[in-house]
């Protein structure tokens, strides 16, 4: 069994693509329903993890392409105990599915042996919903929901569990010292509006500060992801100390809102090449960010984009 549990690569400016826009691809690009956002269930059908797999292993193809490493993430950002019962999964349910999720990644990690190092990551998602920080709780009450999912992944050969799309810095402490309990390294990924603000208003480089006053600096690092790296970027440029903290960008191709992405009955998917850019310009301004990958709207397109710009420059 292969783990990187104890020295993330990452951590040692090993670049990782990891996956794009999961949901919004599987959705508009496959033409697959997901009730609740979720793509989880698709575990539970040959047909399903077949989708999966041939998603995955396009993205890889590109690290392959590119001699970089990649990052496996899970598909069970919804798979926790409060969405899992929307679609009438009982916790026994989605044990079963979350230790299954990283079984498969194992098994897509074997069969390509090309790319290394091949990390893989227990993905989770916000208690409520991402864009809004509606499910007000305390960090001791985050903790507590949250362990349950990190529970299940620590016993899995995962190397390690990324929470994303979180809007309030409770929610990230709560998440950080339930992985520490349980042994995992833990990355944080707060999404933020066009101000560059998360969505309850807190500034970007606050949000890490006080997470990490908070966790006595726990998280292997922090990410961003879900909005547009023009909604984020002049928070970067008037950023200090905090933004070596960064490890990790997985933006969003459209320029549009969290209100507007959530109204639009079509894919925004930008423009891959300008995205790729974009990411040049961000590992100049973040001296650690080693794991690039995409959000809402973004496809293999974006990734190999964000890999055609950024591999140069890292092996410079």
């Amino acid at each position: 069994m292969t783990t990187y549990r104890n020295n993330l690569p990452q951590l040692e400016n090993t670049l990782l693509l990891t996956d794009s826009g999961l949901e919004t691809t599987l959705i508009f690009h496959d033409g697959l329903d997901l009730p609740a956002f979720a793509a989880y269930p698709l575990m539970e059908t040959p047909e399903g993890r077949e989708t999966l797999a041939r998603y995955y292993r396009r993205h890889i193809s590109i690290a392959a392409d590119h001699g970089t490493g990649f990052l496996l993430e899970a598909p069970t950002w919804r798979a926790s105990r409060d969405w899992g019962a929307q679609l009438g999964h009982s916790p026994e349910d989605l044990a079963r599915i979350n230790r299954a999720a990283i079984g498969f990644l194992s098994d897509l990690r074997g069969a390509s042996a090309s790319v290394r190092p091949m990390v893989i990551s227990g993905n989770i998602g916000p208690r409520g919903d991402g864009y809004r920080p509606d499910t007000a709780m305390t960090a001791s009450e985050a903790e507590a929901y949250h362990a349950e999912q990190i529970g299940w992944f620590a016993q899995t050969d995962v190397d390690l569990v990324t929470a994303v799309t979180l809007s309030t810095v409770a929610e990230g402490v709560g998440v950080i010292r339930a992985a520490k309990k349980a042994g995992l390294p833990v990355v944080v990924a707060y999404t933020v509006e066009t101000d560059g603000r998360l969505p309850d208003g807190t500034q970007l480089g606050r949000a890490f500060e006080e997470t990490d006053a908070r966790t006595d600096c726990a998280a292997a690092y922090f990410m961003v992801n879900c909005a547009h790296p023009d909604h984020f970027r002049e928070a970067l440029e008037a950023g200090n100390g905090w933004l070596k903290r960064i490890g990790g960008i997985r933006a969003n191709a459209s320029r549009l809102s969290h209100a507007e992405l959530d109204e639009a009955e079509e894919l925004d998917a930008g423009n891959p090449d300008e995205l790729g850019r974009d990411y040049a310009r961000l590992r100049r301004l973040l001296p650690n960010l080693a794991v690039l990958g995409g959000c809402c709207g973004t496809d293999h397109r974006h990734v190999e984009a964000m890999a055609d710009c950024c591999v140069g420059a890292h092996a410079a």
